[in-house]
């Protein structure tokens, strides 16, 4: 229960207190609990959706709405995390002039312009989601960003020089794990869309997108970090969103 509520205290805003004490074996047990908190966030977005919906909101503000809900009860990070990462991927200097374009706090050309892609992206993919009455895939498509952490920290994967968060989580999970909670994504995307292939290669396709960002953000950047984490997560549930809302 302490890595539940550790993972719930990292990842939302929601009023939960994790461990006093925390080192890479009970951080490790929390990012491991991240699909579960994935599927909170999901129904809570599903559920203001939803009440948008019932007061007559047209369903594309209602994506928008539900995507800025989003980031803030995530505290924004995961959207940061992705200025950042592609600020740093847009350089062309070393690896520590990457790093250190990261951390200097504010949004660059390349940041911006994958923020507006990627909220334009989501809010409409939500949108039309809410809009076919396809709660189930709001939840999967929100789900899988979580899933996808759980494979970027995925032994073998070293942190990055001076990452803090990455340097605790780095290398913690075992490979296994992350596709079997891919496994249990894919199940649950056949349930939500009604289709044995649409659902299951929405996760496919996100999460290898993700996991391919991650390889190349750990070649570039000298291993992985925080920011990492957070641009993989959004470009999985971007992609994953997106797969899941198309329609014929």
């Amino acid at each position: 229960m302490n890595a539940v509520r550790l993972a719930v205290s990292w990842l939302t805003v929601l009023p939960v207190r994790g461990p006093d004490e925390v080192d890479r074996a009970v951080a490790g047990r929390a990012i491991a609990w991240a699909p579960l908190v994935g599927v909170l966030l999901g129904g809570l977005g599903a559920g203001l959706l939803w009440g948008l919906g019932a007061l007559g909101a047209a369903w594309l503000l209602a994506g928008f709405v539900g995507v800025a809900g989003l980031a803030l009860i995530t505290r924004g990070m995961h959207v940061d995390g992705l200025a950042d990462t592609m600020d740093g991927l847009g350089s062309y200097g070393s690896p520590e002039r990457a790093r250190e374009i990261m951390k200097s706090g504010g949004a660059g050309p390349f940041g911006v312009a994958a923020l507006v892609f990627v909220i334009g992206i989501q809010a409409v993919s939500l949108g039309a989601l809410a809009g076919g009455g396809r709660w189930l895939a709001v939840v999967v498509a929100v789900a899988v960003g979580r899933v996808a952490v759980v494979l970027a920290c995925r032994r073998g994967i070293e942190a990055a020089p001076g990452a803090g968060f990455g340097a605790l989580v780095a290398g913690t999970q075992h490979s296994v794990l992350g596709w079997v909670w891919g496994g249990i994504a894919c199940l649950a995307a056949v349930f939500a869309t009604g289709n044995p292939w649409q659902g299951p290669l929405a996760v496919v396709v996100a999460l290898a997108g993700a996991m391919l960002l991650v390889r190349h953000c750990v070649r570039r950047f000298g291993g992985l970090n925080g920011d990492v984490l957070g641009a993989a997560l959004e470009v999985s549930v971007t992609v994953a969103a997106a797969v899941l809302s198309f329609a014929r």
